[in-house]
């Protein structure tokens, strides 16, 4: 199993001992239809690049998800709502299945600027 994604498994277990009840991220972007965008190539890839901070953000939605990715992928989505924890989850999966290193990729960098934040 490869280092980052233990350590990935390591910090969602750690993260789901929880404590007080927090604010939820903004539900503003629910609405984004995540199945589309990694069925499609190009946009799935803009927003990887947005995500990995190796291209632009093109989007408003993805400009808030790249600033709220590091901490949702250490808490696990702890401060998503329903509908971010769903499509947080098939990303997870697609990435998991498909882009396996590039998913590793977005896990260090996420832990790297979570871990600079505090």
């Amino acid at each position: 199993m490869n280092m980052y994604f233990k350590v990935f498994i390591l910090v969602i277990l750690c993260a789901g001992i929880g404590f007080a009840e927090e604010k939820l991220y903004s539900d503003k972007y629910d609405y984004i239809n995540v199945d589309a965008i990694l069925r499609n190539p190009r946009q799935r890839n803009g927003y990887y690049d947005c995500f990995a901070e190796i291209g632009p953000c093109h989007t408003a939605d993805a400009k808030f998800f790249h600033d709220h990715f590091p901490e949702a992928i250490v808490t696990n989505c702890k401060k998503c709502t329903k509908k971010q924890l769903e499509n947080f989850d098939k990303i997870t999966d697609w990435y998991t299945t498909h882009e396996i290193e590039k998913y590793n990729a977005l896990v260090e960098l996420a832990l790297k600027k979570f871990t600079k934040k505090d």
